[in-house]
């Protein structure tokens, strides 16, 4: 798939500065493809996000805009559009496609399909997940209007993220790009991850013995996410492995806990405004209670104040430098699982 994925690749990139244009006609771009999704035609489209009206935009990234939509058959959708002619951002178009024609996972985001118009307006269709993302219930717009949050919930938010990111590490993904604005929310405030633009498929290790091809532990690539949430020891050495995505995961835990961005300009401008480095800070130095959202309810020796004590030592180690020292995410998922049980606390996961 790869090798038909990079040859299209190649294609857009020695004509994109000429008059033609990819056919039109959806089979052909399915068939260069080579997926089995569904090609929506641009019409189609038109039709469901209302000439893509600028009130039914969900979000704007780097990527281009999210478009809400309703289908003729009643489904909701989510158009993300990418609109520049612009070979990095196609080629993140090329991959997430990629990546998402290998998945199947009741915590990642539904993929219906794709469209393209011209060589520089392509769209991916998804499910449209109705509840915001963890971000806007954390600290952003719905925490603004008064939503709040309990404990319970947030641990089954987390479980539900590991529980996906475990998938991915198994299916040999990367997300690279984990952070509480990627992690959607329905109306049961279920988890749904989402964006795999910046997604690295790890290569396969074929073994000379019988044993199975198992996949590469890292693979050697220029830094790529979201500021707050890039793995340190990833950016220094430009090797991408699962551990990159567990400190990924180890900030949006510490934002679970605290209910603060991973980046805020408007603390103290005498310290680095990293949620990464405070929540290392009060949990190496027992200050725990100092960055425990207030609305939590938190006591140390009460049964939400133990959980959330063990989830935030889970939080410092996923956060350790070197990656060696930090949990694989299925470790992670199941010291949640264990945590929500109750049967896994402080102390048996130091």
């Amino acid at each position: 798939m790869r090798c038909v994925l990079f040859s299209w690749f190649q294609c857009y990139t020695t004509r994109k500065n000429q008059p033609q244009q990819i056919s039109n006609h959806p089979q052909q771009f399915s068939s260069d493809f080579g997926f089995q999704f569904h090609t929506f035609s641009y019409e189609e489209l038109l039709i469901a996000t209302k000439h893509f009206a600028s009130s039914g935009i969900l979000g704007k990234g780097s990527f281009g805009i999210v478009y809400h939509g309703k289908l003729q058959d009643g489904r909701q959708i989510a158009v993300k559009s990418l609109r520049e002619n612009n070979d990095k951002k196609v080629q993140q178009f090329v991959n997430e496609i990629e990546v998402l024609s290998k998945l199947s996972h009741q915590n990642l985001v539904p993929f219906y399909g794709y469209c393209h118009r011209h060589d520089h307006e392509l769209m991916l269709v998804f499910e449209f997940v109705s509840n915001g993302t963890l971000a806007d219930h954390l600290h952003g717009k719905r925490k603004k209007q008064g939503t709040l949050v309990p404990w319970h919930t947030r641990l089954n938010i987390a479980i539900e993220a590991a529980s996906a990111l475990a998938y991915l590490h198994n299916s040999g993904i990367i997300h690279r790009d984990i952070k509480s604005s990627n992690i959607l929310l329905d109306d049961n405030l279920c988890v749904k991850v989402a964006d795999f633009g910046l997604s690295r498929t790890l290569p396969l290790v074929v073994s000379t013995s019988k044993e199975a091809a198992t996949f590469a532990s890292h693979a050697s690539t220029a830094p790529q996410g979201t500021n707050g949430y890039i793995d340190p020891d990833y950016f220094q050495f430009h090797r991408v492995c699962d551990k990159s995505d567990t400190y990924s995961f180890g900030v949006v835990l510490a934002e679970i806990i605290s209910s603060l961005p991973a980046v805020d300009d408007t603390w103290n401008p005498y310290e680095v405004p990293l949620l990464s480095h405070l929540a290392m800070n009060k949990i190496q130095n027992e200050a725990l209670h100092e960055l425990v959202d207030p609305c939590l309810g938190f006591q140390p020796d009460n049964e939400i104040g133990e959980s959330i004590t063990a989830v935030a030592e889970l939080a410092f180690q996923c956060l350790q430098c070197p990656k060696e020292l930090r949990p694989s995410m299925k470790q992670v998922l199941e010291t949640l699982q264990g945590i929500k049980k109750g049967i896994w606390g402080f102390h048996q996961i130091t």
